[in-house]
Order: C-alpha cells, then structure tokens, then sequence
C-alpha cells in the first residue's frame, strides 16, 4: 500500500517577496506611524500642555477683554457680552484647529532634522504612510484639545442650543478641517531646512487665515473688499456652519445679503476640504518622495 504526499519544494535560501496590498498597508503603516506622534506627545507633557492652555487663553481673553465691545448682529435675547460669547467659541473652535498646521510643520521638519525620516526609509513602509501617521495624529490630538475648549466655553455662559446630533456633526466638520490643514502644514514642513524656521513658517499663513474670517468679529464691519476675502475663507464657512449647527448667534443680520459660501456653510466647508486634499495630498507626497530620494 503506497501513500501519496504532496512535496513542498526546497527553499534555496532567497527570500521571498511577500505581496503588500497596497491600500491596506497603507493604512496599516499610517496607523503605526500615528500611534508613534501620540506616544510622543503623552512623553512630552509640555508640549501637550501649551497646545491646550494657548486656546484657553483665547476664550478667556476675548469673552471678558474684547466681549462687551463686539456687537453681534441678529443675537436675539441676549446682551451682548452674553451674544458675543455665544458668538465666540465656534470661531475660537475654528481657530484652534486650523492651528493643527503648525503642529504639523514643525513636526515633520524636525523628524527631517533628527534624521527620524532616514530611519523610516530602511523600514518595508509605503511612504506616504509616514505622512498620513502625522496628519491623522496632528487631527486626533485636536479631540481633547476640543474637549478641553468645550468646557471652558460652558464654563463662560457658551451653550449648545440644536441637539446632540447637529454638535456631532459640527465636531467631525471641526476634525475633517483640522485633517486637511495638517496636510498643508506637512507640506510647508517638507521644505523648511530645520525647525526654528519651520515654527515662523508654520504660523505665519494661519493669522491672515483666522483673523480675516468671521472667527472674532462679523463681516459686516469689514471694508467690502475684505469682506468679500473673509466671505470665501474657508475658516468663515466652517465657523459659520458650527455655529448654526450649535444654534447659536450667526452674526448674520435678518434680511442681509450674503455670499453662497455664507449661504450654505456646511456644503461649502466640504468642498473647500475636499479641493484642498485634492491639492495638497499628492504635492506633500511627491515633496516627501524627492527629499527622501537624494
């Protein structure tokens, strides 16, 4: 009686090439890589610190300093340091995540300048993944950073008046942004020769972004032309859908005439985040492929 087995062929000693589908490990490493800057972060308390006590500072200053001075137009049984805090913590929301981008610019130019990129480029991982890992962690970072904000803004009279629902969206719009501005801050980072100058460079272009915008102050005492700046601001779309998706004052007098980025916020901050990844995914990548090429 003779059995018949099924021979496996002898390795000759060269290794074999394991597939890597390609969306997959993607994930996977941009996942890893991810975890990697969060570790970093909770091992540096410091820095975690300042990044939740510089927003905070925000409120604080605004609400008491500049509050009683700002009148809010269409705020209805309100007085006005009681409208404009109301008014305030969604552009101080917007605010605070746009500032993700300089997160993210110093971040990957001191990996460059430590030398942190060599090593991921001897390990079997897509490139772009180290890109996604900072970005997806420079977003995930802004979850407490919001959480902390959230209650300062209870704590000064801020109230969330349209359901649970409608603030849940208006936090995934909050994070999606603070997702897409990482992409630009990681963009800017890969052309900064070290990290002293990528801080300035990761600051400078986020202040005319905030502050033309309707984050402090209504459009309506803007000069036309700048009005008109502010209008198409992305940061002015998003600050506005937070605040009528958190029902509270839109700074938007009843009857006045406004922009269709004004007019529908929430499809216009969607499409302003979809355009920019568009741009500047595949320009932060190919910047990352060169400079790791040489």
């Amino acid at each position: 009686m003779s059995a018949t087995t099924s021979l496996q062929p002898l390795s000759t000693g060269a290794p074999q090439k394991r597939s890597r589908p390609l969306l997959g490990w993607h994930l996977h490493d941009g996942l890893v890589v991810g975890k990697r800057n969060l570790i970093q972060t909770i091992r540096v308390p410091e820095l975690l610190f300042f990044s939740l006590v510089q927003p905070v500072i925000f409120v604080l200053m605004f609400a008491y300093v500049f509050g009683g001075a700002i009148p809010v137009p269409g705020a209805s049984g309100e007085a006005g340091a009681e409208a404009y805090r109301a008014y305030l913590i969604p552009g101080i929301f917007a605010q605070t995540v746009a500032f993700a981008a300089a997160s993210s610019t110093v971040g990957i130019a001191e990996d460059m300048h430590k030398g942190i990129i060599d090593r991921f480029r001897s390990l079997p991982m897509k490139a772009s993944a180290v890109l996604f890992g900072r970005t997806y962690a420079d977003a995930a970072r802004m979850i407490l950073v919001l959480t902390v904000l959230t209650i300062t803004g209870l704590v000064v009279g801020w109230r969330i008046n349209n359901g649970f629902a409608n603030a849940l969206l208006a936090y995934a719009l909050l994070l999606l942004f603070a997702y897409v501005v990482a992409w630009i801050g990681s963009w800017i980072g890969l052309y900064m020769p070290n990290p002293e100058t990528a801080n300035t460079a990761g600051l400078i272009w986020l202040f005319p972004l905030t502050f033309i915008s309707n984050a402090f102050v209504p459009l309506a005492g803007m000069p036309a032309g700048l009005q008109a700046v502010a209008a198409w601001n992305p940061l002015s779309a998003l600050t506005l859908a937070c605040r009528e998706l958190f029902g509270n004052p839109t700074g938007l007098a009843p009857g006045e005439e406004i922009y269709w980025s004004l007019a529908n916020p929430e499809l216009y901050t969607l499409l302003s985040c979809g355009v920019l990844l568009a741009i500047f995914v595949p320009l932060a990548v190919r910047k990352y492929r060169r400079t790791t090429s040489r």
